[in-house]
């Protein structure tokens, strides 16, 4: 839990930066993170808002992972002796919501 913690603080830092380059005008957040009990991967869960073009913006994270989990090995090195292998996924809970919310209402 506490490389998972690590691991998202740092990737929200990352994501505040340099966000805006791989997707313009969109606001990328951290949802989870959830690491291999061996460390070796962890499974980076983003929301994207506005939510849509999401494939596009999912593919152009997917496209710079590895300078991405470079800058996650430059912040972390100190505290873990290897940084996992990452992979993005899509956090769609928010739109699952709304589609339930906007479900009850009608």
């Amino acid at each position: 839990k506490k490389v998972s913690r690590l691991l998202q603080k740092e990737m929200a830092g990352i994501f505040l930066r340099k966000g805006n380059e791989w997707a313009h005008g969109k606001m990328i957040s951290i949802t989870k993170v959830r690491v291999s009990p061996d460390l070796s991967s962890a499974k980076i869960y983003i929301s994207i808002f506005p939510s849509n073009d999401q494939g596009i913006i999912l593919e152009s994270i997917h496209d710079h992972s590895s300078r991405i989990r470079f800058e996650i090995g430059q912040k972390i090195r100190k505290q873990l002796r290897i940084v996992p292998e990452i992979s993005f996924f899509i956090d769609d809970s928010l739109d699952y919501i709304d589609n339930i919310d906007r479900l009850l209402k009608s």
